[in-house]
């Protein structure tokens, strides 16, 4: 139940066409996905809640 949430944070991702958005932003910085994320995690705005949101959705993803 507490991972049902993340169903429609990754449909409203969908939705709007932000898709691989935060990815595109790490290869540019020329890092890991998973790096770039540990990076970001306490930046402020949209970068930070980016960063955030890739970390659970990896935890959750890869069971840790």
């Amino acid at each position: 139940m507490a991972e049902k949430w993340m169903q429609g944070v990754a449909s409203g991702i969908k939705h709007r066409g932000t898709k691989g958005v935060f990815k595109a932003a790490a290869q540019r910085a020329g890092m890991s996905t998973r790096a770039y994320a540990e990076k970001k995690k306490h930046a402020g705005g949209k970068t930070g809640r980016r960063a955030r949101l890739a970390l659970a959705f990896m935890s959750a993803k890869h069971g840790g």
